[in-house]
């Protein structure tokens, strides 16, 4: 197993990386803000999932491969910010399943799996994740001892330390959330909300 020393760095490494405001992080928080954070846990799951995958793919070398020929995510990144922004939009105008609706009868809730979709694959279609875990997993597998269970120590703890982030982000869209109700700004919500998952999906599609 993994020396203690080791994993401490490691722990640190997450905590600072995943602290830092990024695509994952902007995205709880615009769904905390849009949603509440009881919905946005369906997300975490699928964004989650993706980074899982992502972390055990670039330790088997399948996300060296996959840089080599960035052409494969070019469809999948370009196709999931565009996805991303169209929310947005919709958002903006106060439309579609992820608006906080001005009249409760108007109510259309995206469900469960559409979530998780989302959160999935904004995780897996960003080649900075990949880049990321290609060069932070790697030098923490020492040779010299079975991969498997250094791997799964060293995967549960980032997808600890990334959900923990992720509920943070997302209870300051909570927050944010109820002290633009109490003054009925339904719009204003959808707007500020709306503004960032267009970003978001400009991010994911341009960087």
């Amino acid at each position: 197993m993994t020396d203690y020393s080791v994993l401490l760095v490691f722990l640190s490494t997450c905590l600072f990386v995943s602290a830092t405001p990024g695509m994952c992080m902007t995205l709880a928080l615009t769904m905390g803000l849009s949603i509440g954070l009881k919905r946005t846990f369906w997300m975490m799951w699928g964004e989650l999932v993706g980074v899982g995958i992502v972390s055990v793919a670039s330790v088997v070398g399948v996300a060296t491969l996959m840089l080599q020929y960035p052409q494969v995510f070019a469809v999948l990144k370009y196709v999931g910010g565009a996805y991303l922004a169209y929310l947005g939009v919709q958002m903006w105008l106060s439309r579609g399943k992820m608006a906080i609706p001005e009249k409760m009868e108007d109510s259309r809730i995206a469900s469960p799996t559409e979530l998780a979709t989302q959160g999935f694959v904004t995780a897996i279609s960003n080649p900075k994740g990949w880049a990321f875990m290609v060069s932070l997993l790697p030098p923490f597998i020492s040779t010299d001892a079975p991969m498997a269970p250094q791997l799964a120590t060293l995967v549960s703890i980032l997808l600890i330390v990334e959900f923990f982030c992720l509920v943070l982000y997302a209870s300051g869209g909570r927050t944010l959330r109820h002290f633009l109700m109490q003054g009925d700004n339904v719009r204003l919500l959808n707007r500020i909300a709306g503004t960032l998952m267009i970003g978001v999906g400009a991010w994911l599609a341009f960087f």
